[in-house]
């Protein structure tokens, strides 16, 4: 049963307020629900996960949503919230979350169907998991004018069946396209939710000249729909928006009979038409030129009084200003844009062993463009530079230094030298510029075969890694100075990281747009990344794809975002000789117990189970050596051998040069022990060399089980 009916049956309906229920006064049938509603108060349900808003009726009623208007997704309420309202409750709901408070409130402004602005407050509580992250929020949302508003109601009261004034149409389509910037958004102010009623028609339709063709760029009401996908005509008086276009003057029709004998091209669309009996063909003539026209269908015909016509003028006058400014910003930003792109490196090179994604995100507002880029090196020796940076400013200077920085840099890097000297000699080549600004920026050299990383920093985000098991985090990468500002003060020093990267883990650099916003807590943002990219396509491009559709709608980023992806192609090994790779980073203090339940399950796919004790153990004592004696972290290999009698190997490289030794401890000792229980436990073990480190490497099998069994 619907809310309306639940409200009906028991002796409440929410547009009347109370009716009388047979036998029972209205009172003892009215349930919670019901009651909310009479206060003007609805009630709202967001899973965050999935980035669904639902909405009762009565919570619609607030927003003057009907339930075919809205689609449950949060972003769809930008029809009755304006952005910088809708900012209000979302910057409290922000810090709440930042705080780790449980509810949140704040009061916002609905723009009504007719125009009016309707003061709301809502009012929610956050639901979140056992580790802390909210994942639910339910509240309710109410009407708030009579506590707020002082001033008369800005809707027009006029006896039912008159027609609304075009006055007040003027103001607030006037206020609403002021804060239209672009022609999408200039449309979508004139096309929708409102947008009728402030012009107090029943149908419109919206055209611009696009070299000597008129172009249907935007429709509303339902009598006139088939209009929307007209295609391009020439501009030759056919039609009676194409003459007032052309003419420069406007024309009024009351009768759609009339229009069709001057007009016989128009016959198709006004038999389509059959509720309509007039219309206003408006030209839109900014600086003497006409750059389109707006057609206003009404169903009475006798609408067109001598006030209307001047004021259906001048509101065309407005959209005309409003749509040539939209339209030199769109060229401005175009032209802002085309220049970035070009800075970008225009193909990006591909590698056998990875699988490469990189997104270039312009920011949502303002025609000016920053100095984010991305890059790819190919190195000798199958190793790969990668490189993610940020000039300082946010104009076309800032993305022509980017340009330069970015060639110099990848000549550094060509040239071979490691990601220190890179960054250095980067910083002298920004100060030499002759310019004020500086940059961060992120650079990491990848060994293709063997999965070694050598990374720096210059006052930017180090990378993101995703474990082959789905874990991500935040390896601690030592950096230095922004560059240009590190020449400036005479500090070079960008010290290096060393990381592994294990086949089928995967490296996220980016700017810091997509982490960063305004008054909050850069690691909220960080995590949010973490998350998606924790919850996201094992692919590299699939990867890129879920981060955009996500995050930068999620964010809203007033800045640039660049984006480099990196995966290592899996090592699977074969169906006969499986095989599994685990990281061990140094700082990751959940490293060790996760590449220990790693093993055990990677051993019950396997069908190995029976050895997964002794594997655990020797796999802790080969990790923990690494851990306590040497600088860096392990990379742990295991893998079913190719023999008639199936063989489990364990390898544990590290980058240490220093052999283990067997000792001989006291029995007070507390270590010593590592490798005298490996030599029991397995068939056999030793040491050899890989690249600039060590491989220690111990076999398991049924001989084993039963060499300790006796």
């Amino acid at each position: 049963m619907t809310a309306r009916n639940r409200s009906v049956r028991s002796g409440y309906d929410p547009r009347v307020g109370p009716i009388l229920a047979l036998g029972r006064p209205p009172e003892t049938e009215i349930g919670p629900g019901e009651r909310l509603a009479m206060n003007g108060m609805g009630s709202f349900d967001w899973d965050l996960d999935q980035g669904v808003l639902e909405l009762d009726e009565a919570a619609l009623r607030v927003f003057d949503l009907r339930p075919g208007e809205f689609d449950g997704r949060p972003e769809s309420l930008v029809l009755r919230v304006p952005p910088e309202e809708g900012a209000r409750v979302d910057y409290a709901l922000r810090r709440a979350l930042q705080a780790g408070r449980r509810t949140y409130g704040g009061y916002f402004q609905v723009t009504r169907r007719d125009g009016a602005k309707q003061w709301s407050h809502t009012q929610g509580t956050i639901l979140r998991d056992k580790r802390g992250n909210a994942y639910r929020i339910v509240g309710i949302v109410r009407d708030a004018t009579d506590e707020l508003t002082h001033t008369p109601d800005v809707r027009v009261s006029r006896p039912a069946g008159e027609r609304q004034s075009l006055a007040p149409i003027v103001r607030l389509t006037t206020e609403a396209l002021s804060r239209a910037v672009t022609v999408e958004e200039v449309t979508a102010v004139l096309t929708g939710a409102g947008g009728l009623e402030r012009f107090g028609a029943d149908g419109l339709a919206l055209g611009l000249v696009e070299g000597g063709n008129l172009r249907i760029v935007g429709v509303s009401g339902e009598p006139v729909a088939g209009m929307s996908g007209l295609s391009p005509r020439r501009l030759d008086g056919a039609l009676p928006l194409g003459e007032a276009v052309m003419t420069q003057r406007p024309r009024f029709v009351s009768s759609f009979a009339e229009l069709g004998e001057r007009f016989p091209a128009v016959l198709p669309y006004v038999a389509a038409m059959d509720e309509l009996n007039a219309a206003a063909f408006l030209p839109l003539v900014a600086q003497a030129r006409s750059i389109g026209g707006l057609a206003l269908f009404y169903r009475s015909g006798d609408v067109f009084t001598h006030t209307h016509r001047e004021l259906c003028a001048a509101l065309a006058a407005i959209v005309a200003q409003s749509l040539q400014r939209a339209m030199l910003f769109d060229r401005e930003r175009e032209f802002a844009t085309g220049l970035q792109a070009a800075m970008l490196p225009r193909d990006v090179p591909r590698f056998d062993g990875a699988d490469i994604a990189v997104r270039y995100h312009t920011a949502s507002s303002g025609r000016e463009v920053g100095g984010d880029w991305y890059d790819v090196v190919a190195l000798p020796q199958n190793r790969v530079g990668l490189v993610v940076g940020d000039v300082q400013g946010h104009d076309t200077h800032a993305a022509a230094v980017m340009g330069q920085l970015r060639i110099a840099l990848r000549a550094y890097a060509a040239e071979g030298h490691p990601p220190s000297t890179v960054l250095a000699r980067a910083s002298r080549f920004l100060a030499e510029l002759d310019t004020e600004r500086f940059a961060t920026c992120a650079y990491a050299e990848l060994d293709l075969t063997g999965g070694s990383v050598r990374a720096a920093r210059a006052g930017h985000l180090g990378p993101l890694v995703r474990h082959t098991d789905g874990r991500t985090g935040w390896p601690h990468v030592r950096g230095g100075l922004p560059l240009g500002l590190a020449t400036a003060l005479d500090l070079h020093e960008f010290p290096e990281t060393r990381l592994d990267l294990v086949p089928g883990e995967t490296l996220v650099f980016c700017t810091d747009g997509l982490v960063e916003e305004r008054d909050l807590d850069i690691t909220i943002g960080m995590e949010a990344l973490a998350a998606a990219v924790r919850d996201g396509p094992d692919e590299a491009e699939e990867l890129a794809d879920h981060l955009a559709d996500n995050l930068w709608e999620r964010w809203g980023s007033q800045d640039d975002v660049a984006l480099l992806i990196l995966r290592r192609d899996p090592d699977p090994g074969t169906s006969r000789a499986p095989r599994m790779h685990s990281y061990v980073h140094q700082a990751d203090p959940e490293g060790l117990a996760d590449a220990r339940l790693a093993l055990r399950q990677a051993l019950e796919a396997w069908q190995l189970a029976e050895l997964a004790d002794d594997l655990e153990v020797a796999a802790g004592e080969l990790l923990v050596n690494v851990l306590l004696h040497t600088e860096g972290g392990a990379v742990m290999t295991l893998e079913v051998l190719p023999e008639p009698v199936r063989r489990v190997r364990l390898t544990v490289q590290d980058r240490s040069s220093v052999w283990p030794r067997r000792r001989s401890p006291g029995e007070a000792a507390t270590s010593g022990r590592g490798l005298l229980m490996i030599e029991a436990l397995a068939i056999h073990w030793g040491v050899e060399p890989r690249g600039d480190g060590k491989a220690v490497w111990c076999e398991f099998g049924p001989e084993s089980q039963r060499s300790l069994l006796g």
